[in-house]
Order: structure tokens, then sequence, then C-alpha cells
């Protein structure tokens, strides 16, 4: 009696194991599946979602999501920019501030270049974005990330009540499988735990 009893458990065990690995292997293909959408249509505003600086510059990561946005305004798809990012530690200038001076130099109009630098993490960066497009009567945006963070982005995105349409930059920093990998790992980790503290808002 008490070994099949012990019996059941370990096969209930391994089923739930079995269930979570098959879970989480679903939510890994959907974030990857995801980044490969580009829905790129006219909109108001493009976000670049920040990603950090370093010695006083944009960080490769965050100059390639930059570029890309340029490349939406340029060619008239979005009319504005709005770049993210506040200030690290020990910083005199904020992210957002560099990622401009960025932009200015590739020959955008300072007067199409908007900048919130309050946020330090993707929530914040949407977050107080929204507030700079009510601000500037914006109604429309594109989300501009790398493509394995586009899925979170664009979920938080609706939670703020941002009317957002997602173009993943084509020139991500990340392209070969040991970067990608660590990244849509970590991706599926702040995926899941936004999924579930958005359940108890």
């Amino acid at each position: 009696m008490i070994k099949r009893y012990k019996c059941k458990i370990i096969l209930a065990s391994g089923v739930i194991i079995l269930l979570l690995i098959a879970f989480a292997i679903g939510i890994a293909i959907s974030i990857w599946n995801y980044g490969k959408v580009d829905e790129k249509a006219p909109a108001d505003v493009a976000i670049v979602l920040g990603a950090a600086i370093s010695d006083g510059e944009v960080s490769p990561v965050y100059r390639e999501r930059i570029n890309h946005a340029i490349t939406l305004y340029k060619e008239g798809t979005v009319d504005s920019i709005i770049l993210t990012g506040g200030f690290g530690e020990g910083s005199y200038k904020s992210d957002s501030q560099v990622a401009k001076e960025y932009a200015l130099s590739q020959d955008v109009p300072e007067e199409r270049i908007l900048i919130e630098e309050k946020s330090t993490i993707t929530e914040e960066n949407l977050e107080f974005s929204k507030e700079v497009m009510e601000e500037n009567d914006l109604e429309t945006a594109i989300i501009v990330s790398d493509p394995l963070h586009m899925k979170r982005a664009m979920l938080m995105a609706e939670d703020y009540n941002i009317t957002a349409l997602s173009s993943p930059t084509p020139t991500s920093m990340y392209k070969t499988l040991k970067t990608k990998i660590p990244f849509l790992l970590r991706e599926e980790f702040f995926y899941v735990g936004y999924c579930i503290v958005r359940v108890f808002r």
C-alpha cells in the first residue's frame, strides 16, 4: 500500500514537471516568434525602450534601437521619437539625454525628439512615455526594442493604454545563439513574473 502510494506521488510529480517544462518551452517559443513580427505602420511617435549608456555614450544595444526609430522617422512612418531612460548611478546626464544627443548627431531635428528622464526599468519606460504622449497630444505609437524584448513590452504598453504597434530593430546586437539564449531566458523569467503580478493589480 505504501509502495503504491509512493509510486503515485512520483508519477504525479513527474507529470507536473513535464507540464512545467512544456509550459516553459511554449512561452519561450511564443517570445521568440513574437520578435519576428514587424507591425510597422504610420503612427504619431516611436517609443525607444532604454538600454543604458556607457562612458557617456549610448550602449551598442541602445544605439541600434535608436537607429531603428530614426529610420522610422526618416522614412515618414512616425512624426516624432520618444527616447527613454533616467539617471544611472553617478551619472549627471540621463540615458535619454545622451540618446537625444546621438539622435541629433544623426540629423533628427530637435523638435522631433522627446525624452522622459524618470524611468529605470521597461515598465517605467512605457509608463512615463504615456505621460509624454498625453502632454504632446500623441495618440499612436510604435514600440521599438530588441526582438526578444517585444512580447513583454507590448503587454506592458497595453496595460498603460498605449495604442501601439510592435517594430523590433532589425539590427539587434543579439545576433548569435550564444547571446540570444541568455536574453530569451531572462525575458521568459520577467514575462512570466509580470503576468503573475498583473493579475493582482
